[in-house]
């Protein structure tokens, strides 16, 4: 029996120390073919330094009202692409890669005092800065999936700042918080050495996750596919993946949902596989007074993959704001 007990202690040691060094001995390879944000820079791209960061954005158009367009998670400034010019024909248009995504800067440990840059609550406040950089005192936010969620809490924060609310199959009931147990895992240092080396796998699986959230993912095009991919060659995306991880928490959202004053149009794919369009449908409900539009035969990203009828449902919604 001793020595079945001490077998089994010193199995449990070995498997412990290679926990808590193993991480460590695992070499991390440096991306390659990474190169500064500016380098992969549209001509119409545009860059403002708020609250320390770089945020790439895009504008359109002039005057009233404004819109300012948040993507959801793993996109940028092109999931708009379809739909930024038309809605510039009504007023000014302003989309920007949110933290961690697109060619926005990606900054390190170290770099930041306070709040993670890559948090929902940092997210708000750069929403508001943005809009104060560009002078623009209330704009309406038009939110996708997480974006969504970002467009929600600053309506909370900033209710001042927010003339009205586009939820696209916007994130409220589902968050995408890791649990707390989880959240101390990860930001051991074992994880936070291994961690970027994970999400360099979002060259596969977000391929999968595009075609998810496509009603027809017949219809990604190589080109597409080459636009979402394109911020995967800026330096450290990798590692601005995992702070946007790391920073992830649980929001209260539904509680607060019936603080929200302002007009809300909440429009969804009747085929959403990532947010389910009964959560759409819910959100509707939750907000009083909101409109709700279901687009047949159409997934997550309304925006891309049935631009007409997105454009004809935002485009009445903005028509008849006060």
């Amino acid at each position: 029996m001793r020595r079945l007990w001490r077998g089994l202690a010193i199995s449990l040691i070995v498997v412990l120390a290679l926990l808590l060094v193993g991480p460590f001995l695992i070499p991390i390879p440096p991306l390659q073919g990474t190169v500064p944000p500016d380098d992969l820079a549209d001509a119409d791209s545009h860059f403002a330094d708020v609250d320390g960061l770089r945020l790439h954005y895009k504008i359109m158009g002039d005057g009233e009202p404004a819109v300012v367009l948040l993507h959801g998670f793993g996109a940028s400034v092109f999931s708009w692409r379809e739909v930024m010019a038309p809605l510039s024909a009504l007023g000014t248009v302003v989309a920007f890669d949110r933290p961690g995504s697109g060619l926005t800067s990606r900054p390190l440990p170290g770099q930041w005092t306070g709040d993670s840059p890559y948090s929902v609550d940092s997210q708000v406040e750069q929403t508001v800065g943005l809009m104060d950089a560009l002078g623009l005192d209330r704009a309406v936010l038009v939110g996708n999936s997480a974006g969504g969620t970002v467009g929600v809490l600053t309506a909370l924060r900033h209710p001042d700042r927010v003339r009205a609310l586009v939820l696209v199959d916007a994130a409220i009931y589902t968050t995408g918080g890791t649990p707390a147990w989880m959240r101390l895992v990860m930001h051991t240092p074992q994880m936070s050495r291994i961690g970027p080396l994970l999400v360099r796998n979002i060259r596969s699986w977000g391929v999968q996750l595009l075609h998810t959230a496509w009603h027809d993912p017949s219809r990604i095009t190589p080109e597409i596919l080459a636009g979402y991919e394109l911020p995967l060659r800026a330096e450290n995306w990798d590692r601005g993946l995992w702070e946007l991880t790391l920073a992830s928490h649980p929001l209260d959202l539904v509680d607060q949902l019936d603080q929200i004053r302002v007009p809300v149009l909440v429009v969804t794919g009747d085929d959403d596989r990532i947010v389910p369009t009964e959560e759409s449908i819910r959100l509707a409900r939750d907000l009083a007074g909101a409109e709700l539009v279901v687009f047949p035969a159409c997934g997550h990203t309304p925006q891309e993959e049935c631009p007409a009828a997105f454009l004809e449902a935002v485009t009445t919604f903005l028509a008849g704001l006060p």
